[in-house]
């Protein structure tokens, strides 16, 4: 009793103590609208059963027929979550002969539920990634907002159709690709025969990026699985988090940090790996020694036994709970047993080998997490052999 009072002291004291850096960062970063996401079913996302009926009802007939595309789409191969099309007419295709249907298909469809009362309510300029890799559609209105124009064409039809998981505009105008660089506003102004005043600029909001969608769509998923404490990191580290591409998360559930884990809940950081999306197969296939870098600054983690085969992959000697408990288009998240331990290299004597995991818990070859006495010699981790009674 008296352990999970002290845990749950100490869970609050760490969301007290990042709550003012976090509410800092989010006045300007804020967090995305709330936007209803459906869970994962068994069967992935199947643009050719749902959306092309829809279309065809909608009178879209080029782009129903295009549908087949958006399964190969990289961005949309994996979304599990809404989507948003925003549908040319059949004269609008045909006004640029020279298109791709299906890449203008992929090129109007984005991740996350856009209505219009939320596309009125984006600033001016506001670029959002497509299902199409590195393009963006640019969101802009007229002044009183009666009108909105996605790459300058006009909604003409806004909500069609929105069942929750899909959503079609109607738009009407002129078709054509977007540029390679429709999501680097930086590219644009060298089209400028002079070089605008900073004081006659106007301020261009950064691209709506997919990564907050998906950041949205795992804290969700994470507070009905039994990972809420990480939900509320990964909240309060929103704004640090927001500018990765894609991340790797390793966790510890709720039970298992008020269990003994609690360790876990001041080095989150050091159980994130930026800028990499590492399913459960593509660990596997890590070779031994393979570092990972992560959020924590200097600190690293390492693959210390390769997967295939009778032997489980574990990085830092310890083995994964559970893969994949959650995963989009830019973050995994990885169950653990135990937190990671941090492995210090050996100062003298032993070179190339490691000591074995130093901090305020250590792992002890029957698998438990007990405190470490601080005079206790650390053994280097090849004269030991860790024993995995616990399935560690």
């Amino acid at each position: 009793m008296v352990s999970l009072v002290q845990t749950a002291i100490l869970v609050l004291s760490f969301l007290v103590s990042t709550a003012m850096a976090a509410e800092e960062a989010s006045s300007t970063i804020a967090p995305p609208p709330i936007i209803l996401f459906q869970q994962p079913g068994d069967q992935p996302f199947s643009a050719t059963s749902l959306l092309a009926p829809i279309l065809i009802n909608l009178g879209f007939q080029e782009f129903a027929m295009a549908v087949h595309a958006l399964s190969a789409a990289p961005t949309l191969n994996t979304w599990t979550g809404p989507s948003t099309i925003f549908a040319l007419t059949d004269s609008s295709i045909h006004s640029c002969p020279s298109c791709s249907i299906p890449r203008l298909l992929q090129e109007h469809t984005v991740p996350g539920l856009f209505s219009s009362h939320h596309l009125r309510n984006l600033a001016f300029g506001t670029k959002i990634e497509t299902s199409f890799p590195g393009r963006c559609i640019t969101v802009t209105s007229a002044s009183n907002n009666s009108k909105i124009f996605i790459e300058g064409v006009e909604i003409t039809h806004p909500d069609l159709f929105n069942n929750g998981f899909i959503l079609v505009h109607g738009l009407d105008g002129f078709a054509s690709h977007l540029s390679p660089f429709s999501c680097n506003v930086e590219r644009f102004a060298t089209l400028s025969f002079s070089p605008p005043q900073p004081s006659d600029s106007p301020q261009v909001p950064p691209p709506f990026s997919v990564i907050r969608l998906m950041l949205s769509d795992a804290m969700l998923r994470l507070r009905i699985s039994g990972f809420g404490i990480l939900a509320l990191a990964m909240r309060v580290k929103y704004a640090e988090l927001v500018q990765l591409q894609n991340m790797t998360v390793f966790a510890l559930d709720d039970a298992t940090i008020f269990s003994g884990g609690r360790e876990y809940i001041s080095n989150v950081r050091f159980h994130i790996v930026p800028n990499m999306l590492l399913m459960a197969d593509d660990l596997n296939k890590l070779p031994v020694q393979t570092v990972l870098p992560t959020l924590e600054n200097g600190q690293t983690l390492k693959v210390t036994d390769g997967g295939g085969g009778s032997n489980p992959m574990r990085i830092n000697y310890v083995r994964l709970k559970s893969p994949d408990i959650v995963h989009n288009l830019k973050i995994v998240v990885h169950s653990l047993f135990l937190p990671f331990p941090h492995l210090q290299p050996r100062v003298e004597g032993t070179e190339g080998r490691e000591w074995n995991a130093a901090g305020p818990d250590v792992m002890e070859s029957n698998g438990e997490m007990v405190d470490m006495d601080p005079t206790r010699e650390i053994i280097p981790t090849d004269e030991i052999e860790i024993e995995d009674h616990h399935g560690l």
